[in-house]
């Protein structure tokens, strides 16, 4: 998958070297609000980095530090990688990238400073089951195409804690996962990407991301391919999708799970969990699910849609995956959670929504009149209240007022649902089906459509690893 690069650098003289970028309703590092409650991140520059070992390579495919089958560490390094390379031998194996882990290798980094200004120039690669890349405090910085922050595949392993990365190129992700996947551990820091197809985070890996700040411009924030998974935990998540890496879907959205059917991630259930985190989508959707199955857990995020003709959740069938068999099958689940925004399900796709813990949803689902199967479940202490018509097949309601019609009808498989009046519907299995067809991401080549390694929104990040199956062999 061809991720997108961590952008250039991170913001000229706006930002200081101990900005504090509030993690509730900050927007950017320059338009950060302020909140006593709010979890804080400090914003590390480049400047706060003491480099004290230069290390460096202008070669076409080569490194600037290599770990293979040993154990090493760096502190204090100024690293710097110019160079190209092109393809699968970057993306799935780790060429060209600046630090490259493999063979079990275990790489140690702190306090460093990471740049790289080639094409398909990841600055650090953690590839094969066994390898580990433990790095912190430091800052990295890529500028080229298909050149992310971190990159894991393989079932290499990843842990980073506390780090600046800014990419700007096209299929740049901050946090990129590849074929073969692996686990990435994110704790704290700043993320953020400006180039097209460049999500924060492209995962055919297992992510998770905790205590950080995390913003795309140009991309969505989020892209799950295939049975993998993404977890943010007390995260700032600003996402503004408003460049089409593909033709492959017509909507923008923060969030993206699918599956290209490039090869590079298996098929099956994918996950995308979020608690305690500040979501804000700036164009398009917030969801969008297309030819997989997916569950989604949110508990007590804030989640806010700026765009008012945008909806909270889309799936539906778009360029990826055979036509009449590509749509998207979900199971939400919200807990102690706000949702405000219409759901539509599409006829391929299907919806199992469970609110939960004092969750209220305000939205329609499918306004228009009832299309795909959509299952409502709402237990005690939890409520709906429309704001137009809505159509759904199955509907779980105990007897009262949990439903607020709002001068709406609701209508449940055809029939027109009465205010306060008790409901046993039952749940859809929510599988994925092989959709065989159409490969390729939603970016160039495999990247997801705009943001991602690939970015999604458009043509699938270039690249995507799987986490199941047999991780891929480096050629010799």
């Amino acid at each position: 998958m061809k991720n997108g690069k961590t952008f250039k650098k991170l913001m000229a003289a706006a930002c200081a070297a101990t900005l504090i970028i509030c993690m509730s309703g900050c927007r950017s590092q320059d338009t950060a609000d302020t909140s006593s409650d709010a979890a804080e991140v400090k914003y590390l520059s480049k400047e706060d980095i003491t480099v004290s070992e230069e290390i460096s390579n202008d070669q076409d495919g080569e490194h600037a530090i290599e770990v293979s089958g040993e154990t090493k560490e760096y502190s204090n390094a100024g690293v710097t990688k110019t160079g190209d390379a092109d393809g699968d031998e970057a993306d799935f194996y780790g060429e060209n990238s600046a630090v490259f882990a493999t063979e079990k290798g275990t790489l140690t980094i702190k306090d460093s400073l990471i740049e790289t200004g080639g094409k398909h120039a990841n600055a650090v690669f953690s590839y094969g089951e066994g390898t580990t890349v433990d790095i912190s405090d430091s800052v990295i910085e890529t500028q080229g195409d298909c050149s992310g922050g971190l990159m894991t595949t393989g079932g290499g392993t990843t842990n980073a804690d506390n780090l600046t990365i800014n990419t700007s190129g096209r299929s740049s992700a901050a946090i990129r996962s590849d074929r073969g996947g692996g686990t990435v551990n994110v704790t704290k820091g700043y993320y953020k990407t400006t180039g097209t197809g460049s999500p924060v985070i492209y995962s055919t890996a297992d992510i998770s991301v905790s205590d950080a700040y995390m913003e795309s411009t140009a991309s969505q924030g989020v892209v799950v391919e295939g049975k993998n998974s993404v977890t943010l935990k007390d995260v700032t998540m600003v996402a503004d999708n408003k460049k089409k890496n593909s033709d492959k879907s017509d909507h923008y959205q923060a969030v993206m799970i699918y599956q290209s059917m490039s090869g590079d991630a298996d098929e099956g259930t994918s996950s995308f969990t979020a608690s305690g985190s500040t979501i804000t989508n700036r164009n398009g959707d917030v969801f969008f699910v297309n030819n997989t199955a997916t569950k989604i857990s949110l508990t007590d995020n804030t989640i806010t849609n700026e765009d008012g003709d945008g909806v909270f959740l889309r799936a539906a069938a778009a360029g990826w995956g055979s036509e009449g068999s590509n749509g998207g099958k979900v199971e939400l689940t919200a807990s102690k959670q706000t949702i405000d925004g219409n759901i539509l399900v599409d006829e391929l796709s299907a919806l199992n929504l469970y609110l939960k813990d004092s969750s209220e949803f305000t939205g329609a689902v499918n306004p228009e009149g009832q299309t795909g199967d959509v299952y409502v479940g709402i237990e005690e202490g939890s409520t709906w209240k429309l704001t137009a018509d809505s159509y759904v097949s199955e509907l779980n309601v105990g007897k009262g007022s949990a439903i607020d019609l709002n001068g709406h009808k609701l209508y449940v498989d055809g029939k027109e649902y009465e205010a306060g009046s008790a409901s046993d519907g039952e749940a859809f299995e929510i599988k994925t089906e092989s959709s065989g067809g159409s490969g390729g991401k939603p970016g160039d080549g495999q990247a997801p459509p705009d943001g991602g390694q690939g970015g999604p929104g458009g043509t699938p990040p270039e690249g995507g690893p799987g986490k199941g199956g047999e991780p891929p062999a480096k050629p010799e």
